[in-house]
């Protein structure tokens, strides 16, 4: 799909700054492209000393995660809460940012149920490899017995 959606903040569990992706740029039943600014980096949620760790960028691909969710789920379906149980394979191509930047965000769906999902992300800027790694969404019981 290319329509471009911008009510990010409904569609992640973060408010006000930790909402990190701007927008969708492209999503589709497997996958989703998100575009985020970093903005300055000293007053990034995520920074440290005006830096932003490049671990922090797991969680841009987090956030893209939880937006496609949303987009896969039955309009009036209540959002699901999901955690961040596993981050297998993470590989870094930096350090650390330590200057704002434009990033484009991938996450491809490879599998999932009822319980969890699992995705492979990338990062990138500039096209050049970021972050990506490997990420496991589990999904709290409903306190409801089987």
């Amino acid at each position: 799909m290319t329509e471009r959606i911008t009510d990010i903040e409904t569609r992640v569990p973060h408010a006000g700054a930790m909402v990190l992706i701007e927008e969708v740029v492209s999503h589709d039943d497997s996958r989703i492209t998100c575009r985020a600014e970093t903005g300055r980096l000293e007053d990034h949620p995520l920074g440290r000393k005006g830096r932003l760790p490049a671990s922090a960028l797991a969680e841009y691909g987090a956030q893209a995660m939880a937006v496609h969710g949303s987009l896969l789920a039955a309009e009036d379906a209540p959002a699901r809460e999901g955690r961040l149980v596993a981050l297998p394979e993470l590989e870094l191509g930096i350090a650390a940012l330590e200057a704002p930047a434009e990033l484009i965000i991938h996450a491809d769906r490879i599998g999932g149920s009822a319980m969890g999902e699992v995705y492979e992300f990338r990062v990138l800027s500039d096209d050049a490899m970021l972050a990506r790694g490997r990420a496991t969404i589990m999904f709290p019981s409903s306190g409801t017995a089987a």
